[in-house]
C-alpha cells in the first residue's frame, strides 16, 4: 500500500498530547495492545520502547500495526491508523526519540522530562519504530 499524506487537520490533532494504543500480533496469532507515547515526523508516526517488551518483539517479527489515537478530553474523537512499522535500533536515534517524547508529554514540567531521560531512558536499551501510515480512519467530527 502507498503511504498516506497527513492532512493539516490530522496533523493538528496528532500534534496534541494524546496516547496511542498500538495493536500487534503475538507469535500464536493473538492480538496484543499497549498504550504508548508517539510523535509525528513527516507523514510517519514514531513510537519508542525499552527493548524486550512483547509488542516490540511482535513488531520486529511482523511489522503490521494498527493503532488508535484518542482525544484525551473527548474520547469520541479519535483516529484509527493501519500501517507498517520499520525498526530503528541505532541507540543515538532511539534515545533522541524517547527524549523528544518525554519533553513533549512533560512540557508542563520540563524538570520531570529531564529526570525521566537521565534516570530511566538513558540507562535502557531503546528501540524506535517509524510507522508508515497506509490507512487512516478519521473520527474527529
Amino acid at each position: 500500500m502507498a503511504p498516506v499524506v497527513l492532512s493539516s487537520r490530522l496533523r493538528a490533532f496528532l500534534a496534541g498530547k494524546h496516547f496511542l494504543t498500538i495493536a500487534t500480533v503475538d507469535p500464536d496469532g493473538s492480538p496484543r495492545q499497549a498504550v504508548i507515547w508517539y510523535l509525528v515526523d513527516g507523514d510517519e508516526l514514531v513510537v519508542n520502547s525499552a527493548v524486550g517488551r512483547r509488542w516490540t518483539a511482535n513488531l520486529l517479527r511482523d511489522g503490521r500495526v494498527s493503532a488508535a489515537i484518542t482525544d484525551h478530553g473527548d474520547g469520541y474523537r479519535w483516529i484509527g491508523v493501519t500501517g507498517t512499522a520499520i525498526a530503528v535500533t541505532d541507540q543515538p536515534t532511539a534515545q533522541a526519540d524517547i527524549a523528544a517524547m518525554a519533553r513533549h508529554y512533560h512540557d508542563d514540567d520540563p524538570s520531570e522530562a529531564e529526570a525521566l531521560i537521565a534516570s530511566r531512558f538513558e540507562r535502557q536499551e531503546r528501540i524506535s519504530f517509524r510507522i508508515r501510515v497506509e490507512a487512516i480512519y478519521d473520527h474527529l467530527d
